[in-house]
């Protein structure tokens, strides 16, 4: 082939047959074909331009969705070695919840944290690939890349500038995934805002409060959130009791009454660790106040702060350990009596 291209007149055939930088595949045809420039221009066309777009979209396809499940993998991988590490550290801080969660049995929330990173990933990959794909077929074409190329941008820049909220929202939802911050069915506080996700999507966070409100709240606007139902929870209940208690024996009542309730059939499943009374939290001006607390299952720990409450009413009266209330002392003068002979009288709110 190289000699049939030293012969000036022949090269200057094929020039005219596949132009001034002949392709490999143009000069075997060209050859092939004996010196058919007709040809050699069509077969040369058609590989250059609709056999090469059809190349291409099925590069770009295939592409595609390699990379979707790719990711899909790579994510299911990340969401499950994170499960992993979560209740490793709970492990090492006394909580075994290897028999209570499997991470073999599928869990609504990290699959639902799995296809909501998947879809984002995903879709950023494959619309970067047909992007990319739609301007190889551009230029195939024949058309010129560089206005398009130009144009394309200042709308990006326009887009950036008139969407930065939008993308805030995104990239902030995104992390929230990534990090599982909160998810559907948690209690959180995003400051103005607190009650349980309803809903989690890139852009917003829907929140129902306990007295009803939906709240709507954009994800980029979070600059803090408080989880109260991730990995177990705490219900802490503060009780006063009078200055003339014995608080050891006050002390010992609090703990066999919160074990006797946490052992009962309708708490045994939701409590993680035995009940710790930590004890004196403050000298108020009416009381003590005795605190204690009761690690637990997420979400739990209000019920069980209410249900203590309420067995510790009942055996502190029987105990007859006083809950106090408030005492004031009131000073009743009389009208033009300015004399240290007053009367008062002792009384309780």
């Amino acid at each position: 082939m190289l000699a049939f291209a030293t012969t000036p007149e022949l090269l200057e055939a094929l020039q005219d047959g596949c132009g001034d930088d002949p392709s490999f595949i143009c000069e075997q045809v060209y050859d092939l074909t004996g010196g058919n420039e007709d040809v050699t221009q069509v077969i040369d066309w058609v590989l250059h331009g609709p056999l090469l777009i059809l190349v291409i979209l099925a590069i770009a396809w295939i592409a595609s969705r390699l990379a979707r499940r790719q990711v899909e993998r790579a994510v299911e991988r990340f969401v499950s070695s994170d499960s992993s590490a979560a209740t490793r550290g709970l492990r090492q801080i006394g909580i075994d919840l290897s028999e209570a969660i499997s991470l073999d049995e599928p869990d609504p929330r990290r699959q639902s944290r799995a296809t909501s990173i998947a879809n984002v990933v995903g879709s950023t990959l494959a619309v970067s690939i047909w992007v990319t794909a739609t301007i190889l077929i551009i230029g195939e074409l024949g058309f010129d890349l560089g206005p398009f190329i130009a144009g394309a941008g200042i709308a990006g820049v326009a887009l950036g500038f008139g969407a930065q909220g939008l993308v805030k929202d995104c990239i902030a939802g995104l992390f929230v995934l990534v990090e599982d911050q909160y998810g559907i069915g948690d209690y959180v506080d995003l400051g103005e805002a607190s009650g349980e996700v309803e809903e989690l999507t890139l852009r917003v966070t829907r929140l129902r409060s306990l007295n009803g409100t939906v709240w709507h709240v954009p994800n980029g606007e979070v600059r803090r959130v408080g989880n109260t139902s991730q990995l177990w929870s705490v219900a802490l209940v503060d009780i006063d009791v009078a200055y003339d208690s014995d608080l050891e024996e006050t002390r010992k009542l609090l703990l066999s009454t919160t074990q006797e309730v946490c052992r009962s059939e309708a708490w045994t499943e939701d409590v993680l660790e035995d009940p710790i009374v930590l004890g004196v939290e403050a000298l108020g001006a009416d009381g003590i106040t005795m605190r204690m607390i009761v690690k637990t299952t997420p979400g739990s720990q209000w019920a069980l702060q209410r249900r203590l409450r309420e067995a510790l009413k009942s055996s502190f009266d029987n105990a007859g350990i006083e809950i106090p209330f408030p005492q004031r002392t009131v000073w009743v003068r009389g009208e033009n009596d300015t004399s240290t002979g007053d009367e008062s009288e002792t009384i309780g709110d």
